[in-house]
């Protein structure tokens, strides 16, 4: 893998990588695409910024010495960005699913703590409904590996096969525990002033609306913050060492209200946001220890 870029204290500006998205041409949009080896680096950088508050609030987190465990998710998003915008990058940014996403937090990182964060594309996959790719964040303090994400993203392709592909959906799990979550129509923007992920389809539902969807729709990684916002004051949930994964489902459009669901267990729980109904996933996932 080439040397990744190098950022001290201050990541690239996120107004200029959108620029490069909106204006990006030439991208690959058949078969043969080959994921490049591209990764970033952002040294020295505070846990604790002027968003950290803002975002606690935005997504349920109740203030804490430690950050949110997708907290630091939102430190890298601008390196994520980067690697998305490159030239040698053959996708378009906008159009990207972002499908799953597991976190693991090998122990609570304070507020304040100083880290350093490496974001890399890594592998390819032919899936049933097109090119699967995996965006991986690490992040160290005193470089020791405290925390570490991997977001697995869809280009979709037709696939001839994409009938037999079609299996049918499995029936829906039944939790014990139920919350209701409240996702209002202005989530997307504020979720979006924090995090700095301004996917017009998360905005407003005119430019969702340019993209096919009714309207606009919550972002991913805001329904799972939300949910472990919930989970995380519940008896017998530990920071320490802690997996959480999810497969993102469909959409949350906004406004709109949710069912958070889950079970509790030795060294697991299982959790997941339906809609309004309870008959639909918005996000399915698990939490382990250990």
């Amino acid at each position: 893998m080439p040397e990744p870029s190098l950022y001290h204290n201050t990541p690239p500006s996120l107004w200029s990588l959108y620029g490069k998205a909106l204006f990006a041409r030439g991208r690959k949009t058949g078969t043969g695409i080959v994921i490049p080896d591209l990764g970033a680096r952002l040294v020295g950088v505070s846990t604790a910024n002027d968003n950290l508050k803002r975002y606690q609030k935005v997504c349920g987190f109740a203030p804490q010495t430690s950050v949110p465990i997708t907290w630091p998710h939102i430190l890298a998003f601008p390196l994520h960005l980067k690697l998305l915008t490159e030239k040698a990058f053959p996708l378009p940014l906008l159009g990207l699913v972002h499908l799953r996403n597991t976190i693991t937090q090998h122990r609570p990182i304070g507020v304040g703590e100083t880290v350093d964060i490496e974001v890399r594309l890594q592998g390819q996959n032919e899936g049933p409904k097109g090119l699967e790719f995996d965006l991986v964040t690490e992040a160290r303090s005193a470089g020791t590996l405290v925390w570490e994400e991997t977001s697995t993203n869809l280009f979709r392709q037709a696939r001839p096969d994409a009938s037999a592909a079609s299996a049918e959906r499995p029936q829906l799990q039944r939790f014990p525990n139920t919350q209701s979550i409240h996702a209002p129509e202005s989530i997307g923007r504020q979720y979006a002033s924090v995090s700095g992920d301004r996917n017009p389809i998360h905005m407003h539902a005119l430019s969702a609306k340019a993209f096919g969807f009714p309207r606009a729709i919550a972002h991913g990684m805001w329904s799972k913050a939300q949910a472990l916002a919930q989970l995380e004051q519940q008896a017998g949930w530990s920071g320490q060492n802690v997996t959480v994964s999810c497969q993102f489902k469909k959409p949350l459009f906004l406004p709109g209200t949710a069912q958070l669901n889950w079970q509790t267990g030795s060294g697991r729980w299982d959790y997941q946001l339906l809609n309004a109904k309870g008959d639909a996933p918005h996000l399915t996932g698990e939490v382990t220890w250990g």
